[in-house]
């Protein structure tokens, strides 16, 4: 569950300006803000069933986005990436140019 809970707040962050904004609304509350399919149901005067329809609905069109765009894939292989890179990194090099590499690494990783 918390792997499908990290993927879908990634896909979440890649996406949500694709979505609509009951949609997001709904993601929002339910991934990031954990709140109950009843809490989002009681806050937008509709059913826990209407809720969870939406957000499965959802959760099917962030699928779809990455199916075709590949962002969050992309994301994971630069990480593993600039990850390697930084462990070559450690011991070739002065402490001077491993801390500069490394804030690079940091630098790099902090954008996405």
């Amino acid at each position: 569950m918390l792997e499908k809970t990290t993927r879908m707040n990634y896909l979440y962050d890649f996406y949500q300006e694709l979505l609509t904004g009951k949609q997001r609304d709904y993601m929002s509350l339910y991934y990031l803000d954990d709140f109950s399919l009843g809490e989002i149901a009681e806050q937008f005067s509709v059913s826990r069933q209407a809720v969870y329809d939406n957000i499965k609905r959802t959760e099917t069109i962030l699928e779809q986005y990455e199916e075709k765009l590949h962002l969050y894939e992309k994301f994971q292989k630069r990480r593993q990436l600039l990850n390697n890179l930084a462990e070559r990194l450690k011991g070739k090099m002065t402490d001077e140019d491993q801390l500069c590499s490394l804030q690079i690494v940091k630098e790099l990783n902090e954008l996405d």
